[in-house]
């Protein structure tokens, strides 16, 4: 088969689709990646091929803000978020996409749910497609937001947005809301950590002391943001080790430097050994890739998505959720040190590595998908 897959410019978009392209890579089919060219740094160590298409997530920021005056990163109402995924991203990427799908000729497009030039493409070439979910459900009015940005642009090509063949889930059903109600073609994924191509997880790092992880993406790691929060942490006797992102420098944290072991861009999966609790902005990646190793968590959401995450760690218990305006210094050296000792918290965070290691492999599902194609 040719198996492409289509995702928004962002880190955090494009590396919960990697263990499933790894699977069909090994099933021996023919593996590529629509999306920016800015991604190729990822791509590369994979042997993904990738299709070049479309903005980077900056200029689409820009392009959002220039159309709505609303920064949809930080305030992400379903207009502008609606914009950015299936307006902006569609007119500036669409022509680029498709000329490179032509000469793919995809058998099968899988997406990640907020990418809408995915099914561009699936609609074009009459081919099934797959959205795989990196997090708890997407609200109604978002999804509501999404389709009605990018149904008239589907029309205006003479397509329709097309249904999926299945949603793949990597979400653990207990961690979802409530109300929550499984869609359709529902296939469970098992979330992996991101990890490096090629290279088996690392052994546990051994130390004396509680480590704490910090990371707040590749986005949103503002220095004048969390430079406070470490400051107090430092107080603790706990090690600290804090993720640079893509564009900070360990210079660039007001801090004492001594206390604190900063790393820039790594795989989740090697950052996570030995790591007792994580400090989050919540991203969905990072949010799962803790679970599944059974770790709590203290969220500080600071946009996108990451309120979605925030809200049902805690209201599942497996952490604490503090709101930008409450995330004090103070509140945050205390959250992590509750969510360190708390025996209710670790019991709720082993319960759900649990029920995420009962869900399908990558393997198993690339087998599940190819067959439904056939």
């Amino acid at each position: 088969m040719r198996v492409l897959f289509s995702t928004t410019p962002q880190h955090g978009h494009l590396l919960p689709l990697l263990p499933l392209a790894r699977a069909f890579q090994k099933r021996g089919d023919d593996v590529a990646v629509l999306t920016s060219g800015t991604l190729q740094s990822v791509l590369e160590p994979e042997g993904l091929h990738l299709l070049s298409a479309g903005p980077t997530a900056a200029e689409l920021m820009a392009e959002v803000s220039a159309r709505t005056g609303v920064d949809a990163a930080h305030n992400p109402t379903p207009e502008a978020v609606g914009e950015f995924f299936a307006g902006a991203r569609i007119d500036l990427t669409a022509d680029g996409a498709l000329a490179a799908a032509n000469n793919f000729r995809p058998d099968l497009v899988v997406r990640e749910v907020c990418d809408y030039v995915g099914p561009l493409v699936a609609a074009a070439h009459a081919v099934p497609m797959a959205s795989l979910a990196f997090g708890p459900a997407l609200p109604t009015p978002f999804v509501a937001a999404f389709e009605a940005t990018a149904q008239p642009r589907f029309a205006e090509r003479g397509l329709s947005l097309p249904a999926d063949m299945c949603l793949l889930d990597t979400c653990p059903p207990s961690l979802q809301a409530d109300d929550w109600q499984r869609p359709a073609g529902w296939q469970p994924l098992r979330p992996e950590p991101h990890r490096a191509p090629g290279t088996p997880a690392p052994a546990p790092v051994a130390s004396e002391r509680k480590r704490v992880l910090v990371s707040f993406g590749t986005y949103f790691n503002a220095p004048e943001v969390i430079s406070p929060l470490l400051t107090e942490l430092t107080t603790s006797d706990i090690d600290l080790v804090v993720t640079l992102g893509l564009l900070a420098s360990p210079a660039q944290f007001n801090v004492d430097h001594s206390r604190i072991s900063f790393v820039p861009f790594t795989p989740l999966a090697e950052l996570l050994q030995g790591v007792d609790a994580i400090l989050t902005h919540g991203g969905a990646g990072t949010t799962l890739a803790a679970l599944a190793k059974g770790i709590p968590l203290v969220v500080i959401p600071q946009g996108a998505d990451q309120f979605i995450q925030a809200e049902r760690v805690a209201a599942t218990g497996a952490g604490i959720a503090l709101e930008p305006g409450e995330a004090t210094p103070q509140a945050t050296a205390a959250a992590v040190s509750k969510v360190l000792t708390d025996p209710l918290i670790r019991k709720t965070t082993n319960a759900l590595a649990e029920q995420i290691a009962t869900m399908p492999t990558p393997t198993e599902v690339a087998a599940t998908l190819a067959a439904a194609a056939d």
